[in-house]
């Protein structure tokens, strides 16, 4: 029997929460993007957290391709997590006891191939910024360059290792488990750096506040299939997006508690500090007048 969904409610729902979350993941990455191009400058955002997310969201997308789109991936799933047993008939002599196998969903939806791609290219892009804008004397650290190439080797090894025997589910769940990783360490250089410098100042809330949003979202799609389906196999069938979803969470609240209660204070004060032109310009208004008094 093939995939379906018991109620079109729920699956109405599930669409809607799955392009809803796309929506604000996606357009999460261009509040930072603009306030690169207004300042001209990508001091304040930490160069460490971006190549963190680009190794983040390439496996991510490894992950959620290959899941969606491989027929050979997909059938290897169903084996390890995708038959319900259905029973019909009663327990009687007089009646046969018939039982249906039921396919569980896969646990990749159309919105999560479409986060991931654009994710992808807003991430590069956003690195592309570093190149051409004031960066002052902000690098990338040692520590990254190591946890990224040994993730990426991590990754070759996989591929050696699944190759022979074409293990691909377990390869792509390779994947997965690379970019929940990745999440959890992609946000502490940045949160590092808010809190050595007491200021989120050059980094964008906005990021942020999509982003929550869409961690909830992504949350509540996986319990929306589940009460559907009456299984809890599509979490555990993709523990990488429900990590993904819980962490995202998380330290987005702490995100949120730096700028909006920690370090507000520090922000009220630098604003009203004059920066170096409009002291300038004060100046010269003032030399101005006092000429034209003389």
């Amino acid at each position: 029997m093939g995939v379906s969904w018991n109620s079109v409610f729920l699956e109405t729902f599930y669409q809607i929460l799955g392009w809803f979350a796309f929506s604000v993941w996606s357009f999460s990455f261009y509040p930072q993007v603009l306030l690169n191009y207004r300042r001209k400058s990508v001091v304040g955002l930490n160069l460490d957290f971006l190549v963190f997310n680009l190794t983040k969201h390439s496996s991510y997308l490894i992950y959620n391709a290959a899941l969606f789109f491989s027929p050979v991936v997909q059938r290897q799933y169903h084996q390890k997590y995708g038959y319900n047993e259905e029973i019909s008939g009663t327990k009687s002599h007089e009646c046969e006891v018939r039982h249906h196998l039921v396919l569980q969903m896969i646990p990749v939806a159309p919105n999560d191939v479409a986060f991931s791609i654009h994710a992808v290219l807003l991430t590069a892009f956003t690195i592309y910024q570093v190149f051409i804008y004031e960066r002052g004397t902000q690098k990338v650290s040692k520590t990254c360059i190591g946890i990224t190439v040994a993730v990426w080797g991590y990754a070759a090894i996989s591929l050696i290792i699944a190759w022979p025997d074409g293990s691909w589910l377990w390869l792509v769940t390779s994947f997965n488990l690379i970019q929940v990783v990745m999440t959890a360490i992609k946000y502490i250089p940045q949160a590092w750096m808010n809190f050595t410098r007491k200021s989120t100042e050059g980094w964008s809330i906005g990021n942020i506040l999509l982003d929550l949003s869409g961690g909830i979202a992504n949350f509540m799609q996986m319990g929306v299939q589940s009460i559907d389906q009456n299984s809890l196999k599509n979490f555990y069938g993709n523990i990488g997006k429900l990590l993904l979803s819980l962490e995202t969470i998380m330290f987005d609240i702490i995100f949120t508690l730096q700028h909006y209660v920690f370090y507000l204070k520090t922000k009220v004060e630098e604003d009203k500090i004059p920066n170096e032109d409009a002291l300038a310009r004060l100046l010269n208004e003032s030399a101005k007048e006092n000429d034209e008094k003389i």
